[in-house]
Parts: structure tokens; C-alpha cells; sequence
């Protein structure tokens, strides 16, 4: 079986200040995913692998979960899949070209359940714009999580997007679980879906 061992999947952009070339970054030019907080790679592993007509860009800031799923990566050949570590909201505003996306999917993301907290959220009021704008027409969003009031501020915030329509999550989207899901479904704890598209403009 061909391998890509010693190969990371670790992508260190050349500059931090100007927009990626998201084709540089992959063996083959296909439509380009990005999961925002990966974690150790629970769901884009093995996203990643039941598709590999799409690339797919995984963020996470913490080293040892980045490192996990780069080793993961190497040993089932995901050359359809880069990591990047980088703090998501800067990524997402200064790195990705206009209409650069087909997809982004947001799971689990840090709740930061206490009040005086909450100014820290990835997703509020301002971000689907961002996301708008990397998107191409017709791109899509999927939100999952835990949190039942962090849920609906992400819904509020999509809602108040007048570029996203509300749509399902594919089943076959929703079979895919993250590691945090499984161990959050398994205390009786379920998960909140929600996906968009964006209009064409």
C-alpha cells in the first residue's frame, strides 16, 4: 500500500498577512472543505477519507491534537487533507481568498458557557459575513453542538445573515461523528444540528 509517511500534513503559510493559494496546497485541484477546530481529527479523518474528490483544510491551535491527526493522516494516505495552526477568526478574515470554499463545518467549538465570557465565541454577530465571503455561491455551512444557548446564538447569528438560507444536514453528514459527540451522546447528551447555504449572489 503507498504511504505518506514522513510527509506531514502540516501546512506553514509562507505569509500571514496575505491571502493563501489554496491550490498550492494540494496534490490535485478539487473543490477545497474547511473544519474549523479540528481536535484530534475524529470527523475530518474520516471525512476526508470517504471523499476524496474534495481537499479539505483542518484549523486547530493546540500542537499535540494538530500532531495526532497529521500522524493519522499519514497513515491512511490522506493527501486530500492540510492542517494549519492558526487562530480560526484571523484565518478566516485574512487568509482565505473571495469564494475559496465549498463547505466549512463548525463542531463543538468552545462554548465559553459563563457570561462575561461570551464576547469570546467564534460565531456572532459578524462572522457569517466572513464565512460569506470565502464561500462560493451556494456554499454551505454546518454548525454542531453541545451547548443549547451557544446553539442558538449560532442560529441567531446565521438567521440574522440575510446571504444564508436555512437547509438540512445531509444524513449522510450526520453519520459522522466527532469523538466529542460520541462521548457527549453516550452521557445522554445530544447534539444540536443546524446547516446553511449561502445564496448566490
Amino acid at each position: 500500500m503507498k504511504t505518506v509517511a514522513d510527509t506531514s500534513l502540516i501546512f506553514t503559510p509562507v505569509s500571514y498577512v496575505e491571502p493563501l493559494k489554496l491550490d498550492s496546497m494540494f496534490p490535485q485541484h478539487q473543490p477545497v472543505e474547511l473544519e474549523i477546530g479540528c481536535g484530534d481529527g475524529g470527523f475530518l479523518a474520516q471525512y476526508a477519507a470517504r471523499h476524496p474528490n474534495h481537499n479539505f483544510i483542518g484549523l486547530e491551535r493546540l500542537k499535540g491534537r494538530l500532531g495526532k491527526l497529521d500522524r493519522r493522516g499519514q497513515r491512511e494516505c490522506l493527501t486530500n487533507l492540510r492542517l494549519v495552526r492558526i487562530e480560526a477568526a484571523y484565518f478566516v478574515k485574512y487568509l482565505l481568498p473571495p469564494t475559496s470554499l465549498a463547505a466549512v463545518h463548525i463542531y463543538f467549538p468552545d462554548p465559553w458557557p459563563k457570561k462575561r465570557h461570551h464576547k469570546n465565541r467564534l460565531v456572532k454577530g459578524g462572522f457569517p459575513d466572513e464565512l460569506a465571503r470565502a464561500l462560493q455561491p451556494g456554499g454551505r455551512v454546518f454548525l454542531r453542538t453541545d451547548d443549547l444557548d451557544y446553539f442558538t446564538q449560532m442560529r441567531e447569528a446565521f438567521d440574522g445573515a440575510t446571504q444564508f438560507k436555512a437547509v438540512e444536514t445531509p444524513a449522510e453528514l450526520r453519520d459522522v461523528v466527532t469523538d466529542f459527540e460520541r462521548d457527549f451522546n453516550a452521557q445522554g447528551i445530544p447534539t444540536n444540528h443546524a446547516a446553511y447555504r449561502l445564496a448566490p449572489s
